[in-house]
Formats: C-alpha cells, structure tokens, sequence
C-alpha cells in the first residue's frame, strides 16, 4: 500500500522538510504582502493610540475568547473548508499527484509536464466564470477579463505546483503552498502608501529565484536517487 502511494506522492518520511522549505520559498514572494500587512496594523494602532493594551488577567482571558471564537466561526465556515483545505488537498492529489504521474509514466519530458498539467489545471477554474458573471451581476466581457487574469494566475502557480512536485516527489510540498497562496491571495508587489512594498517584493522575488533549485533539491526529500520507478523524475533531475 505504501507502494502505491508513494506514487502519488503521499508518503511520511521527509514530510517536515516537504513543509518548511517549500512553505518559506513560497512565502519570499509575499514579502511586500507581509510589509503592507505590518503597516495597516501599525497604522490601526496609531488611530487609536490612546487605547491602553490590558494585559490584566481579564483583558487575556477577553482577547483568548475573542480568538476561540474567530476560531470556532472558522471551522463551521463552509468557504473557509472549501478554499483552505477542501480544495488545496483535492486539487494537488488529482493535478499533481495523479496527473503529473501518470504523464511522467507515459513518457513526458519534466518540463512539458510542469508546463502541460497547469494549463490543464487552470481549465478545472472556468466555474468561476459563470459564478462571477451570475453573482456580480456584471457584463460577460468584464467577467471574462476578470476570470480571464484568474486563469493566468492559475497557469503560473499550476507550474510552480508541478516544479515542486517534480522535484521533491513529495505531495506536501506543493500541498502547503497551495493552502499558503489560497490564504494571501495575490503577491502585492506596489503601494501608494509606501515604496517598501515594492522594495520588499523585488527582493523576496530576486531571493525565489535565487533559492528556487536549492531548497528544491531532490536530495533534501529522498533519501536515494537511484533504482527509482517512472514517476520518480527527480532521480534523474539531481
């Protein structure tokens, strides 16, 4: 059973690795996210600077209860187990997972697979289309536009989903990715409020690519890169 599994990359050994490292690669393309995130609070704190933190046993307890309860909403929010979980976990084991198995299997080249499968990907997305075009109440032509820069976006994490896969073998990696980029959303990378944004994107950006092979490397997530099956491209992309 293991066997079989790991074929589709679900296996345990290497999993923190298959976590860490690809969830701080990903997260270097957020940097100028993270930047303005830090401003918006900084700036809420200072239109109420004259509110005093109380850090008595009563404010604690309020402030753990406020969070229990976000919480608690969360976990019975249908949305949030359908953008977070439900459709990360689905969408790698049967894009990733299955596909891109089966295509390495049938002959296909690692870079055709990680530039085929996302486009294939992006396709599984068109629902959005009659979803924004029946609830915003708007034209076709803007749904399509708006739909249409989805898909792009789609096309460009879907092939960074199967470089992960491709390399390391390992399901979790573009799994945790996939939960991480559902959650921020798109990369900002300008500010009116401030260049630092910009600033912090281009460096997160320039750090990607200049860590995109190291931390991906086949030999940080097996522990053997010979005798390998079909699926097991990263045994020859070493």
């Amino acid at each position: 059973m293991s066997y079989l599994l790991s074929a589709y990359g679900i296996r345990l050994h290497h999993t923190w690795e298959a976590v860490v490292f690809p969830l701080c690669l990903t997260s270097l393309m957020y940097i100028g996210s993270f930047i303005l995130k830090i401003l918006s609070i900084w700036s809420s704190w200072a239109e109420h600077g004259d509110r005093q933190i109380d850090i008595s046993f009563h404010g604690l307890k309020s402030g753990l209860q406020n969070l229990i309860n976000w919480m608690v909403s969360a976990v019975y929010d249908i949305s949030v187990w359908r953008m977070y979980i439900v459709a990360p976990v689905t969408e790698e084991l049967v894009f990733r997972g299955c596909m891109i198995s089966l295509l390495l299997c049938g002959g296909f080249k690692a870079y055709t697979v990680i530039l085929l499968s996302p486009v294939l990907f992006s396709l599984a997305h068109l629902n959005h289309l009659l979803e924004y075009y029946m609830q915003q109440n708007t034209s076709l032509l803007k749904a399509s536009m708006v739909v249409g820069f989805q898909l792009g976006y789609t096309v460009i994490f879907g092939s960074y989903a199967s470089f992960l896969f491709v390399r390391t073998g390992h399901i979790a990696a573009p799994l945790v990715s996939h939960m991480f980029c559902n959650i921020m959303g798109l990369p900002a990378f300008f500010s009116r409020r401030t260049w630092l944004v910009s600033v912090g994107f281009v460096a997160g950006a320039i750090s990607f690519v200049y860590l995109l092979f190291p931390l991906t490397s086949p030999a940080l997530y097996n522990d053997r890169t010979d005798n390998c099956e079909c699926w097991h491209t990263y045994c020859y992309w070493t």
